[in-house]
């Protein structure tokens, strides 16, 4: 039947022309849709980018996993609205996700990051600008400035990684706001988004009978791009939960670090203060001092001055005077003495006397 199904679907768009862009769309199978994987959310690659959150789509006789990925909004003020598969008649159907103004039913199946089964808490638009919720989100703040923070759209329920609504799965029905939400004007699904699902319906892996609900791709950063992969995880429904408050408790560190900059930040300035308030006091200590120095500078040089201009001492001991007399008053003054001032005795002179007198006898010829 499913087969049947399948091949009338592509004969018909065929007939028209077409090729099958949304390959869940308007179809019904009897085989329920495998349990949401779970998987960490890649960051927003910038301003103005909406979440896209994966989904189990259907082609080629078996289903197959979408990646979530971030999209830019066809224009500002509209939100996506996920699609879903719900159980009628005995059959499951898809229910193709839309844009529009405001956010319709989506089955009540909890997506998770912003769609937790009904509304979104993801962002919002401020004046033609979208706002990411960064309790909800990943967001790094450097390439992302466009942000808030909300944690009340954050629901305390459990967990559940059911894909479908109706019997066996999501009880859940559409609120006054969400069947409004459906009469408004709606945008299908972008050409990027289509684009998007037909990459990995033609992945081998992305298939259920070869990944068995782990699919290698769970998501990617932007729609279309295959050569980013994120971190598959494998690990119980709850985990997801799990996964929103670490991003909170790692979004609460942050900010204790941002407090705590703030504090340094002041600290610093007050102490910067202080060292200018004490630069000013000691200025006027340290002009005086300054002034004292070169006013000792200065009598320093002067004292200097005046020892070099006194005449020197003499090295010799002598009296000036005596240096001064001329050899002459000297011989004045030794002629009354007759006698020499230190004149040999008499004995010693005709001693010397007579050697002369020999040693002049022999040197006279014989």
């Amino acid at each position: 039947m499913a087969k049947f199904i399948r091949v009338r679907f592509i004969l018909l768009a065929c007939l028209l022309g077409m090729t099958p862009l949304i390959s869940s769309a308007d179809i019904s199978i009897t085989i329920a849709p495998p349990p949401l994987p779970v998987y960490d959310q890649p960051e927003c690659p910038g301003d103005g980018y909406l979440w896209i959150p994966g989904y189990w789509a259907y082609g080629d006789d078996d289903y197959y996993w979408v990646p979530g990925t971030w999209i830019l909004a066809p224009q500002p003020g509209f939100l996506w609205t996920p699609g879903y598969w719900g159980f009628e008649g005995g059959n499951y159907g898809w229910h193709r996700g839309y844009w529009g103004p405001h956010i319709g039913f989506y089955g009540g199946v909890n997506y998770g990051f912003g769609y937790f089964g009904s509304g979104f808490g993801g962002g919002r638009w401020e004046g033609g600008r979208f706002l990411c919720n960064t309790a909800v989100w990943r967001v790094n703040n450097a390439v992302v400035h466009n942000t808030y923070i909300d944690r009340t759209v954050i629901r305390n329920v459990s967990v559940n990684r059911v894909s479908f609504n109706g019997q066996g799965g999501i009880d859940a029905r559409a609120t006054a706001e969400e069947e409004a939400a459906t009469r408004e004007q709606h945008l299908e699904a972008t050409q990027e988004q289509r684009t998007h699902e037909q990459t990995f319906i033609r992945d081998n892996n992305q298939r259920f009978s070869v990944n068995k609900g782990n699919p290698t791709r769970t998501v990617v950063t932007r729609g279309g791009a295959r050569e980013e992969v994120n971190r598959p995880a494998a690990t119980p429904g709850e985990h997801r939960e799990a996964n929103q408050a670490q991003g909170i408790r790692e979004q609460g560190v942050k900010e204790k670090q941002q407090v705590n900059g703030g504090e340094e930040q002041g600290t610093k300035v007050r102490e910067q203060g202080n060292r200018e308030q004490g630069n000013r006091e000691q200025g006027p200590k340290q002009r005086e001092q300054v002034t004292k120095g070169q006013e000792q500078g200065i009598k320093g040089k002067e004292q200097g001055t005046r020892e070099e201009a006194k005449p020197k001492e003499p090295t010799n001991r002598e009296r000036p005077q005596e240096r001064a007399k001329p050899e002459t008053q000297n011989q004045e003054h030794r002629e009354p003495n007759n006698k020499p001032a230190e004149e040999k005795p008499n004995g010693e002179n005709k001693g010397e006397k007579g050697k002369q007198e020999k040693g002049k006898e022999k040197q006279q010829p014989q």
